[in-house]
Formats: C-alpha cells, structure tokens, sequence
C-alpha cells in the first residue's frame, strides 16, 4: 500500500513539472511502484525519504514566498 502512495506521489510530481497532465505521470508512477515492491524495504525507504524532502522543500519555499 505504501508502495502505490509513494507511486502516486511520484505521477502527481511528473504531472506538474510536465505541465500538460494526461497518462505519462500516471503510467510512470504505476512502474516506479512496481519497481519498489521488487527492491524491497531498502528502495522503499529511499523513495519515502525522497518524497518527504520533496515535501518539505516544497513547504518551505511556499513558507518563503517563493
């Protein structure tokens, strides 16, 4: 389950940057979900870190107004 979250987090990211929204965020996130349910506990914790620093610079510069 935390897998598809950290999936969904990761096409929602693509979707934003890309700008246009449509599959290719959804379909890359689908793949990097399966590709952390086969790395195990290891790549799990590195995309949840990942995603979480992402979060906080994200929360940070709104806090900065930038």
């Amino acid at each position: 389950m935390i897998g598809k979250v950290i999936g969904a987090l990761l096409g929602r990211e693509i979707d934003r940057r890309d700008g246009s929204g449509g599959v290719k965020g959804a379909m890359l996130g689908a793949t990097a979900a399966g590709a952390l349910r086969r790395t195990g506990p290891l790549g799990m914790m590195l995309a949840g870190g990942y995603v979480a620093k992402k979060l906080l610079d994200r929360r940070r510069a709104s806090k900065r107004g930038y």
